[in-house]
């Protein structure tokens, strides 16, 4: 009998093996097909997924043309369906592997199905996915006070939220509540949100509809970049690549760039803001342009002297992204009085945070505050699980790999010096802005721009594209990429870099 189990079975295991390899043979076979005109060697990735079988690609075009909202533009010509991730890897319908070096906009932190994540997720949905904050339960208690442990000082009170807009929202809401005034003061070219109040803050017109009136109280004052502002060195910015062809004359614990754009800043309460009037907050995030040394230490100050709150947006920079310290704020040695986070809080999963200290808090006492989904015992269980994760040696990742690759980007401003304006950033969040003029930085033409954007996607590599001109390559990647995936993209990037001057001859 057990032997004839033996002789039934056998064939059936067979063929799940040949399954299996038969799989595997298909997706190398177009992989190798794909990168046929690319003799770059992808790093090899032993993960098989699975075989797409959701909705064709044409129909999927019709549908987010027509039922799915115009606004969501897609990046590439030919739009990517992606079917599958895991770790520093996509993969779209037809099989293709790339390597994502976004991370879906800075939000995939520990990396795409994370096996800890995923096994938390399961076991939680299996007993309780949601429940109204109205009762309380033993996840969030659990999450708050690991995600509390991640701070100091007064910081010590947390409302969650879905997002990082909702996030900021609620920081300026607490901010007027707390210090009875309106304006809250926020960076040229910075973003804060697409809600209406987080929309107000961001001062970027691309972000900003026609006919549309905004809120008042939201108040932009000068962005202190080094390399396109009026102002800034060869010393000044906080980033391991200093901006090349800029001289400059700073000492020891001295900017004076830095010491410039203040006093630009400063000008925005002499003629911005109505006589004798406080503000509630400013809001600063710390992204891919770095300020110039003692900037936000000089603002800081003075907002506290004014009677304000500093607000950091720690949406894109926090959870160890920036490789030097956990938070952003740290580097610069200030101390906020309240900070948001999302994105990376959740690995891609809708989970936002507001943290405050008690006595700002209690300002939302003076009427009734409600978020129905913030505190999902999911959300706080993948949140959890995050923090968890990060101990798995991702943060000091982030700084040595981001480390080697800013180091690698930085011999294209000498390579391509008509095509390559400024490479910076700090651990694995890192920009490559693209010009058409090294005497007037002026931004790469929008067709060229998408030219190198999609060769770069073409040869296996996913990267965002940002700044106001859309002309910067955004590198943002989940932490765990290594060293030969940092090789790779070097050296995808530069290709296409050396197509683009090879096409238009520079």
């Amino acid at each position: 009998m057990s032997v004839n189990r033996c002789i039934q079975i056998t064939p059936v295991y067979v063929n799940v093996l040949y399954s299996k390899y038969l799989k595997w043979f298909i997706m190398q076979t177009r992989n190798f097909a794909s990168s046929a005109n690319n003799p770059l060697k992808m790093p090899d990735c032993k993960y098989v997924p699975s075989i797409y079988k959701g909705t064709n690609y044409e129909d999927m075009i019709k549908g987010y043309e027509s039922i799915v909202s115009p606004s969501l533009k897609p990046f590439y010509k030919e739009p990517l369906i992606i079917h599958e991730g895991r770790g520093q890897w996509l993969w779209n319908h037809r099989g293709k592997r790339y390597l994502d070096m976004f991370g879906g906009v800075a939000t995939v932190s520990v990396g795409h199905s994370h096996p800890k994540i995923v096994a938390a997720i399961s076991n939680q949905v299996s007993k309780l996915n949601h429940v109204s904050s109205a009762y309380m339960h033993s996840r969030l208690y659990e999450y708050v006070t690991k995600l509390i442990g991640k701070f100091s000082g007064k910081l010590g009170v947390v409302y969650l939220t879905n997002s990082g807009s909702e996030a900021n929202e609620l920081a300026f809401l607490m901010a007027r509540l707390h210090t009875r005034s309106h304006s809250i003061i926020s960076l040229k070219n910075g973003y804060h949100g697409a809600s209406y109040g987080t929309s107000a803050s961001t001062a970027m017109s691309t972000w900003r509809y026609p006919f549309i009136a905004q809120p008042p109280g939201y108040l932009h004052a000068v962005y202190p970049d080094v390399y396109k502002g009026n102002w800034g060195g060869s010393k000044c910015r906080d980033s391991l690549v200093q901006v090349t062809g800029r001289k400059c004359d700073c000492r020891e614990n001295e900017c004076i760039a830095s010491e410039k754009y203040f006093c630009e800043f400063e000008e925005t309460f002499c003629f911005s803001l109505a006589c004798r009037e406080s503000i509630a907050a400013f809001v600063a995030e710390r992204g891919a342009v770095q300020y110039p040394k003692y900037f936000l230490q000089k603002v800081y100050n003075y907002i506290h002297e004014k009677g304000g709150l500093c607000i950091a947006d720690e949406v894109q920079t926090g959870f160890g992204r920036t490789g030097e310290h956990f938070w952003g704020f740290e580097s610069h040695g200030v101390e906020p009085d309240i900070v948001t986070l999302a994105k990376g809080i959740g690995n891609g999963f809708p989970l936002g945070a507001v943290v405050t200290s008690t006595e700002i808090a209690k300002s939302l006492n003076s009427a009734l505050h409600f978020n129905t989904f913030g505190g999902n015992p999911l959300a706080c269980v993948v949140g959890s699980t995050v923090l968890d994760a990060k101990e798995e040696s991702l943060q000091q990742n982030a700084q040595t790999i981001g480390t080697y690759l800013l180091n690698q980007f930085a011999t294209f401003l000498s390579e391509f010096p008509n095509v390559v304006g400024d490479v910076r950033g700090k651990g694995l969040m890192i920009g490559i802005e693209l010009i058409s003029n090294i005497e007037t930085k002026k931004p790469l033409k929008t067709e060229h721009m998408l030219e190198i954007f999609e060769v770069i996607k073409d040869m296996g590599v996913l990267v965002g594209k940002g700044g106001l001109h859309a002309n910067v390559l955004r590198i943002k990647p989940p932490l765990c990429v290594t060293k030969t995936d940092a090789d790779f993209t070097y050296a995808v990037i530069r290709r296409a870099l050396q197509k683009h001057e090879e096409k238009y001859r520079i």
